[in-house]
């Protein structure tokens, strides 16, 4: 089996759950931007919650098949057609051979799921089918999908009948996306009303934006004595706050060590919402602590 991009997304790419194990190597982690949207879409069409999927920002494109597949389609709302007819997200599709699916531009969220039953046959490059397109590997050579080209589909494990009645929740937008917050290694580095004004804030979502971080433009994150720091590890959501006083949370195609202080780090259970987040978006940071992330994160998993 396998499917045909007639006209790409914006930025279509094959992402999976990451490449892990190589950060010590200064190999990003890369993987979906949003891993609850990525993980439903999966489990949706019968795969392993980390099976190779499609990940699409903003537009999404068109697509053909070139037999019957199950997908299913998650996270930003992209007002799926197939043939030209409304179909319906979050719960498995049935798709004919020579029929099309089309994408348009997202009505809320910015990034969207599709997922093929059997996963995407890419070459596993470190253990992983992500793109990394900062280094040029992994997924489908290394870069975004172009016309023409063609990914190959693996075997699916369940019949249509075996899911056709799953479904799952969509995305929520909200007029400001309030993300929960640890504080970070060097919290020291920042004045008392630096951090207020950091937790107070809201900030907006720049067009300077990507899957490498989120830069942020709001109050000024005030620091005592500069925020440039000898480089160490980059965990997923770190903010860091570089001379300019304005957030950077740093995201899926991360660079692995950095060198600005980190005022915190998102918890990870709010990155979907953030990331669903567009330039010109609103964003808040709301300060817990690890005991009380930790009892969220594993509520969220349950």
């Amino acid at each position: 089996m396998a499917v045909k991009i007639v006209l790409p997304g914006a930025v279509m790419t094959v992402q999976d759950g990451g490449r892990y194990g190589y950060q010590e190597a200064g190999v990003q982690v890369s993987g979906a931007m949003d891993q609850m949207s990525f993980r439903n879409a999966n489990y949706l069409v019968g795969n392993e919650e980390t099976e190779a999927v499609l990940e699409v920002t903003l537009f999404g494109g068109t697509l053909e098949f070139t037999e019957d597949t199950i997908i299913a389609i998650t996270g930003a709302d992209m007002e799926p057609v197939v043939d030209g007819d409304p179909v319906e997200m979050n719960c498995p599709l049935l798709i004919r051979k020579g029929q099309t699916l089309t994408l348009g531009m997202t009505r809320q969220g910015c990034r969207t799921y599709l997922a093929f039953a059997g996963g995407i046959d890419v070459p596993l490059v470190m253990g992983s089918r992500s793109t990394n397109l900062k280094c040029a590997f992994g997924g489908y050579g290394g870069r975004a999908l172009k016309a023409g080209d063609v990914l190959e589909l693996g075997k699916p494990k369940l019949s249509f009948d075996r899911v056709k009645k799953r479904r799952t929740k969509g995305i929520e937008t909200e007029k400001i996306i309030e993300v929960r917050a640890v504080p970070g290694p060097q919290q020291e580095y920042f004045t008392e009303a630096g951090e207020k004004a950091f937790y107070s804030g809201t900030y907006t979502i720049t067009d300077q934006s990507d899957r490498m971080g989120y830069r942020l433009k709001g109050p000024l994150v005030e620091s005592k004595n500069g925020t440039d720091i000898i480089s160490d590890a980059i965990p997923l959501g770190a903010v860091q706050i570089p001379p300019s006083g304005q957030p950077i949370v740093l995201l899926a195609d991360r660079q692995t060590t950095g060198g600005y202080a980190k005022i915190a780090v998102v918890c990870s259970f709010d990155i979907p919402k953030l990331v669903q987040g567009r330039p010109g978006d609103k964003v808040r940071f709301l300060k817990t602590d690890v005991k009380t992330a930790q009892k969220l994160y594993r509520k969220q998993e349950r």
